[in-house]
């Protein structure tokens, strides 16, 4: 059977592949899937490279959410190497039926700071994430750390000053702009920022402008990788 043209591979990004489907999405006002979110965590990684620093891809936060084995966890996040993390971000989604790979109405964002030893949840539509950024926290939390005689648990944080959303379908795109501005943050910062953490930066620079400028920056920087890789002369 041929394949629509929506399903045409348009790019090959570490291990993320899009299609020209995923152009169409963010050509115009449609909610953010899973490759889109995947590539542009990969791009960060790329951007603000450390051994410090991991950006989950979405399939990584949805299983650790949704796996019916909490022992097999043991195996399938060991290879993140999470208790060695400063900061680790995962995107979190509403969906709660593993067998649709891309299902849920609803992005926000979980991040971990190992300086406060706190998972923070950013929620850009009043905290409708909430349950399941915490199911996410709860799985999670015991691989931060190879301490067996650690007494403190991380603690969890629903951030009240999240930007939020003006519109039903932006949701995907203010996590990547809170991605954006955390890995920023972490990436400048001369100390600890006491209690506040990134949420200042946050505030400052993620508004609905700016995440709706997104759309058309991550547009523009997939066309320039696919030009690059277009024209890159073959190896002999």
């Amino acid at each position: 059977m041929r394949k629509s043209e929506g399903d045409k591979k348009i790019l090959s990004y570490n291990d993320v592949v899009l299609r020209k489907s995923d152009l169409d999405i963010l050509s115009g006002p449609y909610y953010l899937n899973d490759r889109i979110i995947e590539f542009y965590f990969s791009y960060l990684s790329s951007y603000h490279p450390s051994k410090d620093i991991l950006l989950a891809p979405p399939s990584i936060a949805f299983w650790t959410m949704n796996c019916p084995d909490s022992n097999s966890l043991d195996d399938f996040l060991r290879p993140l190497d999470l208790f060695n993390k400063k900061l680790v971000i995962f995107p979190v989604n509403d969906n709660d039926d593993v067998s649709k790979a891309e299902g849920g109405n609803h992005w926000s964002l979980l991040a971990f700071y190992r300086e406060s030893n706190t998972f923070i949840h950013h929620d850009s539509n009043r905290g409708m994430n909430k349950h399941h950024a915490k199911r996410l926290y709860k799985a999670v939390a015991r691989f931060t750390s190879n301490d067996s005689n650690l007494t403190s648990e991380p603690g969890y944080v629903e951030c009240m000053e999240s930007p939020q959303q003006v519109n039903g379908y932006d949701c995907g795109l203010y996590v990547t702009a809170i991605a954006r501005s955390i890995c920023s943050w972490y990436a400048q910062r001369k100390e600890v920022d006491g209690d506040g953490g990134w949420f200042c930066a946050v505030v400052e620079e993620v508004t609905p402008c700016s995440v709706a400028n997104m759309r058309s920056e991550i547009l523009e920087l997939i066309r320039s990788l696919m030009a690059v890789k277009e024209y890159q002369p073959a190896s002999r």
